[in-house]
């Protein structure tokens, strides 16, 4: 079964729960919510993101700004959060990077950058799209060629650390606004994706063989380094290349406590990834039967199960509970697959429970659906 799930939009404010969006993406493609889950927490980091460039960079360092610059920033914040204006936020912006720019401020600061990535989240938060990727198209630009100058001087390497970071965190968010509803360019979503993911990789890679140097500073963490691998394997997802997916999701695992609501949500994602691909044949390999794709997806989907059960609050969340619901209907789909009746109709009848004790109603509703189309199996 292909499904396709639509791509959640960082910056913009929504007035929905993750359960509530949650829902509705279930009732819409419920084979593959799970994945719809990790692309509204897909959506949240990227707004995550936008929120702690704000609150680290800007609203918390105002004071690191010279007067002249913060006094403008003040005016940009207050038109962009309070009384909402984009045109006189968006003016005050460029007034406060003129002013830091007249007065000798680094253009490659955090306080510098994170002023132009929040005039972006800006432009994407009023659906300007396109100017929200010309803005960190430029930055990612600069950044580029920081890198291959000053960026190679001695004494920069923590500098260098920094922006390298950042034009990966950029790369990614350009991937997530071009595969979003508004451009629809599944292709460079994909080239920015794979940019962000490769060069995060490099450097880890050079690190790990070279040894970090001296002044080197500390590379990705491991949420950062799987957020960056999840958002590429949300777009293989929904370009069908469920074969590539799978690996993906499973070094993001790796990266994860295993005890976690979201690894319970990454280990649906990949039981549903391989329970949906066709790997390409290859000469030296033959490919995986469906029947044992399917029994993988199921061993998957049973340890999501399984880890959930072991999660009590505080750190248990509507995650897990949403999570075991629907883990519990695709192992009845994994079972009507195999033509296991008697087992589909059991797991649709236990998801339709958990769903409503929950109140999931999609959850309730795809479960009848699915007993109601093993009894006419059955006949």
């Amino acid at each position: 079964m292909r499904v396709r799930v639509p791509q959640q939009s960082g910056f913009q404010s929504r007035q929905i729960s993750t359960r509530a969006a949650a829902r509705k993406l279930f009732q819409e493609y419920p084979f593959s919510f799970s994945l719809a889950c990790i692309l509204i927490l897909t959506g949240a980091g990227s707004l995550l993101y936008t929120t702690y460039v704000y609150n680290t960079y800007i609203v918390a360092n105002l004071h690191n700004f010279p007067e002249p610059v913060a006094n403008k920033l003040r005016r940009a914040l207050f038109y962009s959060n309070q009384d909402v204006n984009p045109k006189k936020a968006v003016e005050y912006y460029r007034q406060a990077l003129a002013v830091a720019d007249e007065i000798g401020m680094d253009p490659f600061s955090n306080e510098i950058l994170g002023t132009k990535i929040a005039l972006a989240g800006l432009m994407e938060k009023v659906n300007q799209h396109q100017k929200a990727i010309d803005i960190l198209e430029i930055v990612r630009a600069d950044c580029k060629k920081w890198l291959q100058t000053t960026g190679e001087q001695e004494g920069r390497q923590a500098d260098r650390t920094r922006i390298l970071a950042k034009t990966v965190a950029i790369s990614i968010k350009l991937g997530d606004l071009y595969a979003d509803e508004y451009i629809a360019d599944q292709d460079t979503a994909g080239k920015n994706l794979i940019e962000g993911v490769e060069t995060a990789l490099k450097e880890q890679k050079r690190r790990e063989d070279e040894g970090t140097l001296d002044g080197d500073g500390p590379w990705m963490s491991n949420e950062e380094m799987g957020g960056a691998l999840e958002s590429l394997a949300n777009h293989y997802e929904q370009k069908d290349q469920h074969y590539l997916a799978a690996p993906l999701y499973l070094q993001c695992l790796s990266l994860l406590p295993q005890t976690s609501c979201h690894a319970v949500v990454l280990m649906n994602n990949l039981s549903i990834s391989l329970a949906q691909q066709i790997p390409p044949p290859t000469a030296a390999t033959p490919p995986p039967s469906r029947s044992a794709l399917v029994s993988s997806a199921r061993t998957w989907a049973q340890k999501s199960l399984s880890i959930a059960a072991g999660i009590k609050p505080p750190e248990r969340n509507e995650e897990c509970d949403v999570g075991c619901a629907v883990a519990t209907h695709n192992l009845g789909e994994f079972a009507e697959m195999d033509g296991d009746i008697a087992e589909a109709r059991r797991r649709y009848d236990e998801a339709k429970g958990l769903s409503r004790a929950i109140g999931f109603r999609g959850g309730v509703e795809r479960a009848e659906e699915g007993l109601a189309r093993v009894e006419n199996i059955v006949g």
